[in-house]
């Protein structure tokens, strides 16, 4: 009975089934060692507390959430969410449609704390909620968006935040896809394609792997992966982390020798860009910051030895910075902290 939005011809719900299940398929076969599970394989109604309650009980490592969009006919292209603020009027409204749905669904003042979907105030208020997997959620989100317009050449409108009442209840990473909108007549057409679904499955594959690796600090991909082979994917992920995700890596007051692999302390996060002599970083000298997305990420220092980042994370938590904690970079890319250690012991 909640057949989402309405193209001429189709709907939403038959539209993300058949992608979901394409793109479930395609990562069994290209990952052997991911499961996946479905919120649902059929027609049926699942509720949005049902969903992220499959994937918190199954304790799941990513949460995929696929639609499709509705809008004035002459909108088109994808997007893909996080769990945020609303920065502008057009994600507040994409949040109130799908967060409408909680309509369908018996008790649902009594499932959502009185949650009101058609209240502006309500959704501003529930936006304040943030994703405690936010970064993890903003750098898959931007593989999806780089896949959607290299791959599947698509128009990109971008990585957006909104309060989505299925990505709050999760406790994982998590996005919500928009991949087109069927108010397109164009768009509807390529979304009910066999080509264009496939297009669509593939750039969110081809962005999983991408997400993957960079999780587990791994180079390469699968070696079935989709079309490319897995040194050209790789080769396509890091360029796209240098230039887009870590554009800002080098304007540090730090420096470090020669060594691509180091450790760094991070102390805090903000939407805005903060002076490095702002009063927020009580005097360090050696603050620096990476961007992830629409993030910057402040850190203090650079060093090859783990035992001095471990003092200087010790000495920040002691002025106060009680969430510091050690990131690892390779080559201006982020990595995880057990590969650099292993990297710099092998060196």
């Amino acid at each position: 009975h909640d057949s989402g939005c309405l193209g001429a011809s189709s709907n939403e719900k038959n539209v993300a089934l058949i992608v979901s299940l394409q793109l479930g398929k395609m990562i069994e076969e290209n990952f052997p060692d991911v499961k996946v599970i479905y919120t649902r394989k059929t027609d049926v109604f699942v509720e949005l507390h049902r969903r992220a309650q499959i994937a918190n009980q199954a304790k799941a490592d990513l949460f995929i959430c696929i639609h499709c969009n509705a809008g004035p006919k002459t909108a088109y292209g994808a997007e893909t969410f996080v769990m945020g603020l609303h920065k502008t009027n057009e994600n507040l409204e994409v949040a109130k449609r799908e967060n409408s749905v909680i309509l369908q669904e018996d008790n649902y003042e009594m499932q959502y704390d009185g949650f009101d979907p058609n209240s502006p105030e309500a959704n501003i208020i529930f936006s304040m909620f943030q994703n405690a997997y936010l970064e993890q959620s903003l750098y898959f989100a931007g593989r999806v968006q780089h896949e959607f317009r290299s791959h599947a050449h698509r128009h990109d409108r971008g990585v957006k935040q909104a309060g989505f009442l299925v990505l709050y209840k999760t406790a994982m990473p998590s996005v919500l896809i928009e991949t087109g909108f069927l108010t397109n007549l164009d768009e509807e057409k390529f979304l009910n394609s066999k080509d264009g679904q496939e297009k669509v499955a593939e750039s969110i594959l081809r962005a999983f792997g991408s997400y993957k690796n960079w999780m587990e600090g791994k180079k390469g991909a699968a070696p079935n992966m989709v079309e490319k082979p897995k040194e050209e994917i790789m080769e396509q992920a890091k360029n796209q982390a240098q230039t887009n995700n870590y554009a800002d890596l080098k304007n540090t007051t730090g420096s470090i020798s020669d060594h691509s692999v180091f450790f760094s302390i991070q102390i805090l996060s903000s939407n805005e860009k903060i002076a490095l002599n702002s009063p927020r970083f009580k005097g360090n000298s050696e603050v620096w910051f990476y961007r992830v997305d629409a993030l910057y990420k402040y850190a203090v220092g650079k060093t090859v030895s783990f035992d001095e980042a471990l003092a200087t994370q010790a000495k920040l938590k002691e002025q106060g910075f009680k969430d510091a904690f050690i990131v690892a970079f390779e080559n201006d890319v982020r990595i995880s902290v057990d590969l650099a250690r292993k990297k710099l012991k092998n060196n």
